[in-house]
Parts: C-alpha cells; structure tokens; sequence
C-alpha cells in the first residue's frame, strides 16, 4: 500500500536561495539536501519549465544522505540527476525536447540530468529490461515502484515551497537501510544495483530480497 506525506510540519525560508521547505516531520531531510548546493540550485531553477508532475528523485536524494553518513562530500558520487515528470504527449521527440531544454538550464552546474517522462516508460521498458510494465497513471504511481524503499523519494519546489513524496516514508533512508522495492525490479537487478552501491557507501544495511517491500512482479504487464 502506498502511503503519502501527511499534513506539512516544516514550514521554513532558506533566505540563500529563496526556497522554503514544507513536508512532513522532514526538517531532517532538508537539512541534509541542502548540504547538496547543486541539487539546491536544480530545485531553485526547475520550476520555471513549469513541467507537469516533475520531481527531482531517486539516486540524488538517497546518495546526498548516505554521503553525508559517511563524512563524504555530499555530491560525491552521484553519477545522475533523476528529474521524473509526468506528459500525456508520448512522441519520443517531445521528451528530448524537454532533456534539452533541462540541460541548456543547468549547463553551468556540474550535473547530469537524467530526463524521463514516466508517462512513457512502459512503451520502452521492456526493450531495454526484458519485461513490460503496466502504464504509469502519475509520477507519483511511477515514484512508489523505484526499486528501493530508500530512494523512492522525490522532491520538488512549488511556489517557493519545497515539497516531498516519499510512499515509504524515509526512515530507511537515515537508517542506511536498503530494503528491495519488489513490484517492478528482478532479485538480479536488485543485486547489481546494491553491489555498485555498497562498494561506495560500505556502511550500507543490504537487506535481502525476501525481506522487500511488495509483491514482487506487481507491476508488471500481463
């Protein structure tokens, strides 16, 4: 069952950069991303594309707190910048638009944007995965099949506001905890992607695949 953050108890003004945070008991997790001044900065930018359904995700949010545990830079690491967002125009040459324009926007950071628009996922998951998947109905929908409780987070800015969907919450995610998400991922993608991780943030809790979250292959197209 997915579950959404509930009613906002942090309601802070970062006067730096003029984005204010609002989430539920998330003054932590704010505290750590702002640690990360170029994920800060994409958050400060991003609105003025006025993407539907967009949010910054995955990877960037987990590896900016699992750096901080380990006294790292907060950036270090982090491959790509995952930016989710949500367009019922599924021609393929409208999402490489949209990268484009994602990237002449932060050209000057050093960053790597990983666009997609999760309204077209199915149409190339299996392509490249070996198996197809149901549709996406929102970014959100998207949001709750990534493939760990700990990096099924994403964040966005609305108006100034700072805003986070975690159906997971992130109690994992502090705790250095990483707990398979098994509704779409295979135990051998779980595997390879934890063994990329592990070697870079040793203090990693693995936790196996029986031990996951959600009936495995849900999500998948019958």
């Amino acid at each position: 069952m997915r579950r959404c953050v509930g009613r906002p108890k942090v309601d802070r003004v970062d006067g730096q950069r003029g984005v204010r945070t609002i989430q539920a008991g998330g003054e932590r997790l704010t505290e750590g991303l702002r640690h990360n001044e170029v994920l800060w900065e994409c958050l400060r930018r991003l609105p003025a594309l006025e993407l539907p359904g967009w949010y910054l995700g995955a990877g960037c949010i987990g590896q900016t707190i699992w750096n901080i545990a380990h006294g790292k830079a907060a950036t270090a690491d982090i491959a790509d910048y995952d930016l989710a967002y949500f367009d019922a125009d599924l021609a393929p040459e409208r999402e490489v638009e949209v990268a484009a324009r994602v990237g002449k926007l932060l050209e000057d950071l050093p960053v790597r944007p990983d666009v997609k628009n999760q309204a077209r996922v199915h149409l190339w998951h299996e392509g490249r995965f070996g198996y197809p998947i149901r549709a996406y109905a929102s970014s959100e929908d998207a949001i709750a099949t990534w493939p760990t409780t700990a990096t099924a987070v994403g964040v966005r800015s609305v108006d100034g506001i700072l805003k986070v969907y975690a159906p997971f919450d992130t109690a994992d995610l502090f705790a250095l905890v990483v707990r398979p998400n098994r509704v779409k991922i295979t135990p051998d993608i779980y595997a390879a992607k934890v063994a990329r991780w592990v070697e870079r943030w040793p203090s990693l809790k693995i936790l196996p695949w029986e031990q996951g979250v959600g009936v495995s292959g849900s999500r998948r197209a019958v």
